[in-house]
């Protein structure tokens, strides 16, 4: 959901890309002239909306069959009109249970846009932030703010930052981690002594048990699954442990959760079955733009779940600058427009001529500077003299990997009705919030 300020503001230079054509309309007037890709500048970073749609549906689709909801991780995109979509009953959305945030601030842009369940899945101890999220639930009842604690420690300071205060509890989760992980108490003794200390709390209150799989793996190899599966069964069990202790406030259902967008079905595979009496909840973010790079070779839709996989909602349109070698062309794009920390971009498609793609077959990109993209181009094409059909002014279509390193680098980003089309027809303009 846009703000109506947001929406009504004049399109700009800020607005990297959109033509000077654009400048001083506000988005609906700029996109009732029916804009093309071939319009904007390049370097473009475009989302596909039937992308998005199938993306939504088909985890919207297996959540409910899993027997889990959904909290996607809305730092993806930091896109409200994106959030929409996600938390919007089925069948125009996924219907999500709530939305996932990483801060304070995140959670400040989540409710500007109405969000009104919000899982910080993160240690909150800034007093500043503290602060406001106190001051958030004792003036919006209907409100629900969930944030994490992996230590006693934590615990403190969360109660240091709010002080002696009479007002609504703050609902908490202990966090479990893993050796070599990220945040999270490191094993059920020291989980367990976190959420004593939440329960015995005057001003925070025990919510559940919650983690990161993602931290302990980076593959879907047989010993990456099973360190998943094994982390997955010991969350279960902080989660019974602290219910046998009677820690949970009297007639609540806790939350357990876990799930980025790499192990999803692992979490569907195992903590329904031992946690029957809490709300299970896949936080899984990336899968609604997904990728053409680490998350398209590790996701499990499509591979252990069905044969119909997420498809790519992200690319990147550049343009060739210079052919200053046979097997090398520049394009003008670079680490301020794409993505580069999960593999680089691949360029897929030469914009409007689809019978010339053998001429990046078995091309591959090196290198990102800046501002520049260097693709190289096989040798066979070389030597068959097809790669002398790549000039200066092409548009080059470009895959990428990680959609949460992508986004960030743009303001308003284009949607386009099909990427795959000859020349797109732009049908909407995401604003993002980082």
């Amino acid at each position: 959901m846009e703000t109506s300020s947001s929406a009504a503001r004049p399109l700009s230079v800020r607005d990297k890309s959109f033509p000077p054509s654009a400048h001083g309309r506000t988005r609906e007037q700029f996109l009732a002239t029916a804009p093309r890709r071939s319009d904007f500048a390049t370097p473009l970073l475009t989302l596909d909306a039937g992308a998005m749609v199938h993306n939504v549906a088909r985890m919207a689709d297996w959540a409910q069959q899993a027997g889990v909801l959904l909290a996607p991780h809305g730092k993806t995109t930091m896109a409200p009109a994106l959030w929409r979509q996600l938390l919007d009953p089925r069948p125009r959305g996924a219907g999500a249970w709530g939305l996932t945030l990483a801060t304070a601030w995140q959670a400040q842009v989540g409710r500007a846009h109405d969000v009104r369940r919000i899982l910080i899945a993160n240690e909150v101890v800034d007093p500043v932030g503290l602060r406001w999220i106190a001051d958030e639930l004792a003036s919006h009842p209907e409100v629900e703010i969930l944030s994490w604690a992996d230590g006693v420690d934590v615990v403190r300071a969360m109660e240091a930052g709010l002080g002696a205060d009479e007002r609504r509890p703050l609902a908490v989760m202990v966090e479990l981690g893993g050796a070599g992980g990220r945040t999270g108490a490191r094993d059920r003794a020291a989980a367990l002594a976190v959420a004593e200390a939440i329960a015995a709390s005057a001003v925070l209150q025990l919510a559940g048990v919650g983690g990161y799989e993602g931290a302990l793996a980076h593959d879907a190899g047989d010993a990456a699954i099973a360190r998943v599966d094994a982390y997955l069964g010991e969350l279960a069990a902080v989660h019974r442990a602290i219910g046998d202790a009677g820690l949970y406030p009297e007639g609540a259902r806790p939350v357990v959760t876990a799930g980025g967008s790499a192990y999803f079905d692992r979490v569907g595979a195992v903590l329904p079955a031992l946690c029957p009496d809490a709300d299970v909840v896949v936080r899984s973010g990336a899968f609604q733009i997904h990728d053409d790079g680490f998350y398209a070779g590790i996701s499990p839709m499509g591979r252990t779940i069905g044969d119909v996989p997420f498809r790519s909602a992200m690319h990147v349109w550049a343009r060739v600058l210079s052919r200053p070698e046979p097997g090398l062309a520049l394009l003008d794009c670079g680490r301020r427009d794409a993505s580069f920390d999960e593999g680089l971009p691949v360029a897929q498609r030469i914009a409007g001529r689809a019978s010339d793609d053998v001429v990046l077959a078995g091309s591959r990109v090196t290198a990102l500077n800046d501002q520049h993209l260097f693709l190289r181009l096989d040798d066979d094409v070389v030597a068959s003299g097809a790669a002398e059909r790549l000039a200066v002014g092409d548009v080059v279509r470009l895959g990428l990997s990680h959609p949460c390193t992508v986004l960030d680098k743009w303001r308003l980003i284009p949607v386009v009705a099909d990427a795959d089309a000859p020349d797109p027809v732009v049908v909407d303009a995401v604003e993002t919030v980082f």
